[in-house]
This record gives structure tokens, sequence and C-alpha cells, in this order.
């Protein structure tokens, strides 16, 4: 359990983000508890009818959900799990089953290896390996010269540590052909793919349709409450569900999710073109107001997001970081940085991840350079 200090610093954090009048972003765990179960119940009606029937393990409304996703991801089957991590294992495992490989070649900074406590080896016996250690996604050269064979290759679209990046769309096809050249298969963690289409210039069940098999998360960039989706094949999906009852993910009811999961579908995946498109703009009066304030050292990585997030460098300790971002948050109504983070970072740098969203719209360059004025004035 978190201590006394650590709950009172994120209580300050999350009532200085509420309070704030301009944000690039809220993030659905920034909300109350009244706050969501009020939005829910005025929203659901628009994207179901509230008069069927609760969900009884997995029918009605997730069924619903379940077809929708799998329709806009191109597969002929989807199935819904509580999360991400578990949909990932049941997904790699199934796969595992077919080629008689458990061995899965991804990158070692994706998902699985560095956030879910080694889930893949010690819950589902799988093995994994690194075509490169370079903060991209491997190449297909990478691939075809890689020096032991694997079943199954996960590509985490976009690369979320190494700065939410994303290959080209003929690296892309390149990467899967590779693969498909030693018979693996292609699994895509797309927890943020929802986002990838402007950079690929392509359709989402076009992008999707290069896999054997694509997870998806609802929370991260659709704003719903929780709950991820695994698309692919009829007979994958079947067997998926199988292992989804025996890995505890046979949920009695599920509806709150299901329900804010569709609405994410249906207002937040078609605003995700213009958040993208405006994180460029914010990316680069980033760039010029840290020149601007004479900070000896920045990075905006990358200098052109790929989508609507992207990460901050600063040469500062992030103790004195936070506490400036919460300051400005508390004394101007301003919310431009969240939390900074010093993992992966050399000795005296500090790294934040920055997301615009629907209220990130209404900021100018003007905006974002007064804001950093703000910022650095208060980091000292």
């Amino acid at each position: 359990m978190a201590d006394t200090t650590e709950q009172d610093e994120r209580h300050r954090r999350l009532t200085a983000w509420r309070a704030s009048d301009r944000v690039l972003w809220r993030a659905s765990a920034d909300h109350r508890l009244g706050d969501r179960l009020a939005a829910l119940a005025a929203h659901a009606g628009e994207v179901y009818d509230l008069d069927e029937w609760t969900d009884v393990y997995g029918n009605g409304v997730v069924a619903e959900l379940e077809e929708r996703a799998a329709q806009l991801l191109g597969f002929p089957a989807a199935a819904f799990f509580p999360t991400g991590t578990m949909a990932q294992q049941v997904a790699l495992r199934c796969w595992a089953g077919r080629t008689g490989n458990p061995t899965v070649a991804l990158h070692p900074t994706a998902h699985p290896e560095v956030h879910e406590r080694g889930a893949f080896g010690v819950v589902s016996g799988l093995r994994t390996v690194h075509p490169t250690h370079e903060p991209r996604l491997p190449t297909a050269a990478e691939i075809h010269d890689f020096d032991e064979p694997f079943g199954a290759l996960m590509l985490e679209l976009p690369l979320r540590d190494s700065g939410f990046v994303l290959p080209s769309w003929d690296e892309l096809v390149e990467v899967v052909e590779a693969a498909r050249e030693r018979d693996a298969v292609v699994h895509f963690d797309g927890a943020r793919l929802w986002e990838c289409a402007p950079h690929f210039g392509r359709p989402l069940d076009e992008i999707a349709s290069l896999a054997d098999s694509v997870y998806v998360s609802f929370y991260k960039s659709l704003n719903a409450l929780s709950g991820a989706v695994l698309a692919g094949p009829e007979d994958l999906v079947a067997e998926a569900r199988t292992w989804r009852h025996r890995y505890g993910g046979q949920v009695f009811q599920q509806y709150p999710a299901a329900l804010s999961a569709l609405l994410g579908l249906e207002r937040e995946l078609p605003r995700l073109p213009s958040y993208v498109a405006h994180a460029k703009v914010v990316a680069a009066a980033l760039r010029e107001a840290f020149a601007e304030a004479g900070v000896p050292w920045f990075r905006v990585h990358p200098e052109e997001p790929h989508t609507h997030q992207f990460q901050v460098w600063l040469a500062h300790e992030a103790e004195a970081l936070n506490e400036a971002a919460v300051r400005q948050a508390e004394e101007t109504g301003v919310t431009l940085f969240r939390r900074w983070f010093t993992e992966g970072c050399p000795p005296g740098v500090s790294v934040t991840e920055l997301t615009v969203a629907s209220e990130g719209l209404e900021w100018t360059g003007d905006d974002v350079r007064a804001a950093v004025a703000e910022f650095m004035r208060r980091v000292g």
C-alpha cells in the first residue's frame, strides 16, 4: 500500500489537474467517481439500448462491442478481455500451440517485458528474445538475420517507452514479410493502435490486417473505463475465449466498461486524427519555447510526433520538475506537464510524456510558449 506521503502527493496532483482551466489532456483516472458515473449514465444511451438486459458472462453489450471492434479492425472475430496483459498472454500462448515454438520476438522495452512482472514466462510458459536493442522497432534485416528461431513476432505500435515511435508503412510491411518468411506469425500490441492511422496514411483495418492477430486497449486513447479486445481468426478467438476463462477473465458483468468503450469508439476514435495533427503544433511550440527560454539542454522526441503522444526530456531532477508542474497548475490554472520520471534516463535528466486530446486543441503556439515560460520560472 502506498505510504501517506505518496497518497497525499497524488491527491494534490489530482486536485490541481482537476481544477485547471487549461490542460492538454484529461486522463480517465483524473476524475472523481461521481463524475465518471454521471457521465456514463448521461451518455450510454447514445450507443446502446439501455432497456436491454445487463450482460452475463460476455453476452449482450459485451458481444456488441466485440462485433464492433472486429469490424473496425477487419477481422472475423474478437474477444473482450478485462486487461491487455491477459489478452496478449492468451494470444501468444494460442499461437505457440499452433506454431510449436513458444519463443516470442519483441522489443526489450515492450510492455510485457517491463510492465508485467515477467508474466509471459512466469504464467504462460513463453520465452522472449530481442531482435534489436535500438529505440525503435526491428528492421526487416534484423528479423531476417536474427540468429535463432521464434514462433511469433510481437510489434508494439507505437513503441511507447521509446517515445511513441512508429516505422514507416513500407518498413512495417517489410518487417511483417520478413517474419512470415521465417514461418513466424505476427501479433500487434496495438494498445494505442487507434491513433496510428494518420502516420501510416492507411485506414485502421488495413493496418491491422497486416498481422495475424491484434490487441487493442479501450482506455488508453478512447477514454473508456477499462478493457481490451483480441481480434483475429475465428478459431484463434474461440480458443482465446477458453483460455480467458482459465485465466480468470470470464467476468460476470462488464457493462460499465463495455458501454464506455462503445462511447470511446463513437466519440474519441473519429477525433484522434485531429489530436495527432495538433500534437505536431504543440511539439514545435515547445521546442521554440525552450530555446527562447535559454534552456541549455532539452529534447522533444520525436521532434514531429508520430501519434498524439510524445516525450520531453530536460536536464533537471524529477523532484524539482514535478514540484514546478503542480505549482504551475495550482497557481495559474494551467497544466502543461504532469509527472516527470528518471527511469531510463542518464543521471540528472528526467522525462515526461505529453498527450494532446480534445482540450489540447484549444492551445495555440503562443499558449504553449507562455506556459513553458511560467513552468521554467518555477523550475529556477
